[in-house]
C-alpha cells in the first residue's frame, strides 16, 4: 500500500508534454459535485491542458538562405520566426513572444518539458532578441500558423470561408472606386461593418474574402458606419493608405504637412448624411455642439449615448454637426442633411433624437417614445384642398412592405450620401518622402475625390411616397 502511494507521488511530480497525446490523469481522491441540485462523487475537476507546440528546424546559422550575404551576422529569434513564418503578419508573431509563448530547447532544466525522439527535451522560454545559435531549436505554440486564417476570416461562417462567384460579384457591384490606395463601396443597410464573435458576415470580412482583386490581403476598414445605416464606406488597401486615412477620420489631427496641397485637401474633406425625421426642427440650418457621453444599461453590457451634462462627473467627448432642411414637413416627417464635424458613435442619431428632438424614422433605439406613437403614412389618392385626384408619381402596384414610411416597422432611415476626401494616391509619394512639391506625373490629378451614393430601397420608396404628396 504504501509503495503505491509513494509510486503515485512520483508519478506526479512528472510533467508530460507532448502534442501527440495530453498528459495523463493526476491522482486524486473523488470529490463532491453539485450538478443540476443532485450531488454526487466525482472526479475533481480538469485543468487547463497543455498547448499544442510546433518545433522550427534546428537554426541553419547566419546568413539564412535567400537572404543578403552582406547582412549582419546575428539573427535574432524574431526575426528567425519571421523569416520562417513569412506569410503570419509581423504583430502577431510580436504578441508570442509578448505572452511568454516562444520557448526554445534548454540543457538545463526548465519550467516544462517536450518529448522527441523519445526523450523529455527541457525548454526555456525566450525573449525576441535573443541571438540564434546554429542548431538551436525552438517551438511555438500551434495557433501562430493558424494566425493568418482567423485574422482574415474569423467573423465568417465556415460555409462562406470561400464565396462562391456569384457572392463575390454582388459584393464587388458594391465598389463605386477602386484604385491602388482605397477602395470606395455603398454599403447596404443591415450589415455590421465590424465584425465580432456573435456576428459573422461583417463588412470587413466579406472585403477581405472577396475584395483583396490582385492583392495578398483584403481592404482595411479605416471608419465606421452603423449596422442599420447605408451609405458610402472608405477603405485602405496598402498599409500607408490605412496609416493616413486613420490620421485622417481623426478627431485630434492637428499636426501639418510640409506639403500645402495636401494641407488643403485635408481640410477640404466632409461627409454628408441624408436622413428623415419625425418633425421637424425649429430652425431651417444651424449647428449643433453637444458634447457625448457613454453609459451601461441595466444589464451591464448594452452601451447608450446620451448628451453630456457638463457637470463635470462624467466623461464626455466633444460632438458637433451641421443640419440643413431639404423641404417641408409631409405628414408629420421631414428630410434633412447632416454633416459630422467630429466622429463619435451614434452622433448623427443622438443629435437627432435628443438635441433636435426630431428622431430618425427606424432608429427605436434613441427614439422609442416617439416611434410607440408612430402611424403609418396614409395613401392619399385625392387632393385635400381641390379633391382632384392626384398624380402619384408610384405605380399601383408597388410593394411598400420594404421598411419605407408606408410599413409598420420602418428601417432606420440615414444614408451617407456624399464623400469628398484628399486623392491619396496622389500625396502617397509626397506624404512617404515628406517633400513640399509634387512629381510632374502627379500634378495633372486631382486633389480631391468626391463620391456620391445613391439611396437604399426602402428610402427611395419613401422618398417618391412623400415627394408625390408635392406633385
Amino acid at each position: 500500500m504504501q509503495k503505491s502511494r509513494l509510486g503515485r507521488h512520483f508519478l506526479s511530480l512528472v510533467r508530460h508534454y507532448s502534442r501527440v497525446a495530453p498528459p495523463p490523469p493526476a491522482y486524486a481522491d473523488p470529490v463532491l459535485r453539485v450538478s443540476n441540485n443532485v450531488a454526487y462523487l466525482g472526479a475533481p475537476k480538469q485543468g487547463p491542458k497543455p498547448r499544442q507546440l510546433l518545433s522550427l528546424p534546428p537554426f541553419p546559422g547566419s546568413p539564412l538562405p535567400g537572404k543578403n550575404p552582406g547582412g549582419t551576422a546575428r539573427v535574432t529569434a524574431i526575426s528567425w520566426l519571421k523569416y520562417y513564418f513569412d506569410e503570419i503578419l509581423d504583430s502577431a508573431i510580436q504578441s508570442h513572444f509578448n505572452k511568454g509563448l516562444v520557448q526554445m530547447e534548454s540543457s538545463n532544466a526548465g519550467d516544462t518539458c517536450i518529448e522527441r525522439d523519445g526523450l523529455m527535451k527541457p525548454l526555456r522560454k525566450i525573449k525576441h532578441n535573443e541571438v540564434m545559435e546554429v542548431g538551436a531549436r525552438v517551438w511555438v505554440p500551434v495557433s501562430i500558423a493558424e494566425t493568418r486564417i482567423s485574422k482574415r476570416f474569423d467573423c465568417i461562417p465556415s460555409g462562406t470561408l470561400y464565396p462562391n462567384k456569384d457572392e463575390i460579384d454582388y459584393l464587388q457591384r458594391l465598389v463605386k472606386f477602386k484604385d491602388y490606395a482605397i477602395l470606395v463601396l455603398n454599403k447596404p443597410p443591415k450589415l455590421p461593418v465590424k465584425g465580432s464573435l456573435p456576428v459573422h458576415n461583417s463588412m470587413d470580412a466579406l472585403a477581405a474574402a472577396a475584395l483583396s482583386y490582385d492583392y495578398d490581403e483584403g481592404p482595411k476598414l479605416v471608419h465606421r458606419l452603423d449596422r442599420e445605416s447605408s451609405g458610402l464606406l472608405l477603405m485602405g488597401r496598402t498599409k500607408e493608405s490605412v496609416a493616413h486615412l486613420h490620421w485622417l477620420f481623426n478627431d485630434l489631427n492637428t499636426v501639418k504637412s510640409s506639403c500645402k496641397a495636401w494641407n488643403d485637401a485635408c481640410d477640404a474633406k466632409y461627409q454628408r448624411f441624408w436622413a428623415l425625421v419625425i418633425g421637424t426642427p425649429k430652425e431651417k440650418e444651424g449647428l449643433i455642439c453637444a458634447p457625448l457621453s457613454k453609459i451601461l444599461l441595466d444589464d451591464g453590457k448594452t452601451e447608450s449615448i446620451i448628451l453630456a451634462q457638463n457637470v463635470g462627473l462624467e466623461a464626455s467627448q466633444e460632438a458637433i454637426t451641421e443640419y440643413r432642411v431639404l423641404g417641408p414637413m409631409i405628414n408629420g416627417c421631414s428630410w434633412i442633411e447632416l454633416r459630422p464635424l467630429t466622429s463619435r458613435k451614434h452622433q448623427l442619431r443622438v443629435h437627432c433624437a435628443e438635441a433636435l428632438g426630431t428622431p430618425i424614422v427606424g432608429d427605436y433605439k434613441y427614439g422609442w417614445f416617439v416611434h410607440r406613437r408612430w402611424k403609418q403614412m396614409p395613401r392619399v389618392d385625392i387632393e385635400p384642398t381641390t379633391g382632384k385626384p392626384y398624380k402619384l408619381r408610384r405605380p399601383e402596384g408597388l410593394d411598400v412592405q420594404k421598411g419605407s414610411v408606408l410599413s409598420k416597422v420602418p428601417l432606420l432611415h440615414l444614408h451617407c450620401r456624399e464623400l469628398v476626401l484628399p486623392n491619396i494616391a496622389k500625396f502617397l509619394p509626397v506624404l512617404n518622402k515628406n517633400t513640399e512639391t509634387l512629381p510632374p506625373a502627379l500634378s495633372t490629378k486631382p486633389d480631391l475625390l468626391r463620391f456620391v451614393a445613391s439611396m437604399p430601397k426602402h428610402m427611395k420608396i419613401s422618398w417618391n411616397l412623400m415627394s408625390s404628396y408635392l406633385v
